[in-house]
Formats: structure tokens, sequence, C-alpha cells
């Protein structure tokens, strides 16, 4: 599978998610870096509709999941039952998979869940398993979250654990569409009215050879020393609670990499990891006492461009 075929991948979401074509890059993105994406925004501004078209124009299978207050970990995993035996098998406990077993998992507003059920997608969001009375069971070898949460502001949410909202490789907004946009929403009966008429582009192999094109990105030395120097701005700057751990510079440049691929280039650009800071940073350092300005442009400020 050839890397020219990310733009097409691009247009036909965005013929569905209308008004939305950085974001969806966003979203191909963070897929092809290997990475899990957090959607953050309020209801209703299509972060659902993006989840399910981008899983269709991949060809991946997709499971959506509703998070609510009286969730258990067991709801997100799977769980053990006991069957009696037959004729053909013997009585015993049987481990049922959850919605967390397919290829692009939505967890719809995963902050209405409380603690215990978020922490329940750690194992799987970093090992690609989970583990249930003692036993292991693998993911499919492609696996990818898209996670969406409400406002913190609003009733009934919790806030997601440090230890979560570092899994997510990025964190983005929608934001409302702008006028003409939304004007052909109305007109037309919005993306779910056309959602069944999406075909695949790619299938699940075609996408592990564009993350292994991703994977094989060329970095020069001064782009790793130049995100060296980010990570350390970050962990010297007084307006950051915490600092970017080396997690988070090794998908840093996964990202950058991914971005570059999109762009259909074999190396990384200092414009790539521009292009992808802002929304891998600013869920993970926790800023104090802005005025405004994102951590991002802070860093950029600091560090020079090589």
């Amino acid at each position: 599978m050839d890397a020219t075929i990310c733009p097409s991948i691009i247009d036909r979401t965005g013929s569905v998610v209308v008004g939305q074509r950085p974001a969806i890059r966003k979203a191909l993105t963070c897929i092809l870096a290997g990475g899990h994406l957090l959607i953050e925004d309020l209801p209703g501004l299509g972060k659902t509709t993006l989840a399910h078209t981008l899983a269709q124009v991949l060809g991946l299978s997709f499971k959506r999941l509703q998070f609510t207050a009286d969730m258990l970990p067991a709801d997100v995993v799977g769980s053990s039952i006991f069957q009696p035996g037959g004729a053909s098998a013997p009585s015993g406990f049987r481990f049922m998979p959850g919605p967390v077993f397919t290829q692009m998992l939505l967890a719809d507003e995963i902050n209405r869940a409380p603690p215990k059920v978020q922490s329940a997608l750690l194992e799987a969001m970093e090992e690609r398993q989970v583990s249930v009375d003692g036993k292991r069971y693998p993911l499919p070898a492609v696996f990818f979250v898209i996670a969406t949460q409400n406002p913190l502001d609003q009733a009934g949410t919790y806030p997601l654990p440090e230890s979560q909202l570092d899994r997510f490789a990025m964190v983005i907004r929608l934001g409302y569409p702008d006028a003409e946009t939304e004007r052909e929403m109305l007109l037309s009966g919005g993306g779910r009215a056309h959602l069944a008429e999406v075909e695949p582009i790619v299938d699940a192999e075609g996408l592990q050879g564009l993350r292994a094109q991703a994977a094989r990105v060329h970095v020069a030395t001064r782009i790793a020393g130049y995100v060296q120097s980010l990570l350390a701005a970050s962990r010297e700057a007084p307006e950051f609670r915490v600092g970017l751990s080396p997690r988070a510079g090794l998908m840093l440049l996964n990202l950058a990499r991914a971005w570059a691929l999109i762009d259909q280039r074999d190396h990384v650009l200092p414009d790539d990891v521009q292009a992808v800071l802002p929304d891998l940073v600013n869920h993970r350092v926790g800023m104090d006492g802005h005025d405004g300005r994102d951590a991002a442009d802070l860093l950029l400020e600091r560090v020079p461009t090589p």
C-alpha cells in the first residue's frame, strides 16, 4: 500500500464529516503513528461520526461503547461465564470477550464512567492485550482507540486520571462548524445520513503497511536534537506542573513521521514536529497561570528551530 492513498482517505472521510479536514488528518496521523486519540468537545459536534466514518474508510471492524456511571470494568474487557457441559464440551468457565476486542473502539463519553472503569482500558491501550482471571488475551494486531469526552464542567463527568491521559497520543477538539458547512449539513441531513454509502479504501493489512512506511520515515540527528530540546524546555518551564516524559518524546517523533508520510515525504522536517506538538503537549503538562497561550506556543518560543 502506497502513501499516496493518504489524501484519498482524508477526502473520503471528509465527504461525510464535512468541514473537519484538519481533525481528520490528525486522526489519521495518530493511527499511522500507532497511538490513540481523545476528542474533547461538546455533544453533537460529530465526534462519533468521525470515528465511525474513519473505521469504515479504513476497512476496520468497529465497536462503540457508551460509557455510563453504572459501568463495570468487565463491561469493557469481558468476563468469564460459567457454561454447563454437554455432549460435546465439559462444563466450566469460558471467557466472553468484551467490546475492546475489535480493531477500532469508540469509547464514547469516557469521562462519564468512574475512574475504575476508565482504567480498564489502560492495559489494552498500552499492551494490546487484556488480563482476566489471571489469563492474557491478545487484541487484534491493528487496535486503535478513539475516545470522546465532554467538558468537565458538565454534570456527571469524572476527570480522566493522568496515567490514562498519557496513553492518548493526541487530544483534539472539533469546534462548531462555520456557517457554510453548517448550512450544507442542514440541507443534506448530516453526515450520518450518508455513512452507509461509504466504501473502504484500505483494509487492516494495508493499514499495517502504511504504519510500517511511517516507521521508516527518516529522522535526522538535528531533528532528534530539536525534540530533545523541546522535552528539556518543558521540564524547566515554571508554568508547567510536569514536563514531557521520554515516552511523550518518542510519540512526538512517531507523530511527526506519520505527518511527513501523509505529505509523501521520506524524512521529517521541523514543520512536522511543530504541526503535531500542540495536540500532544497541552494535555500532558498541566499549564498553570497562562494568559490564553497554549503550552506548545510557549515551547516553540523558547526553543529555536534548527
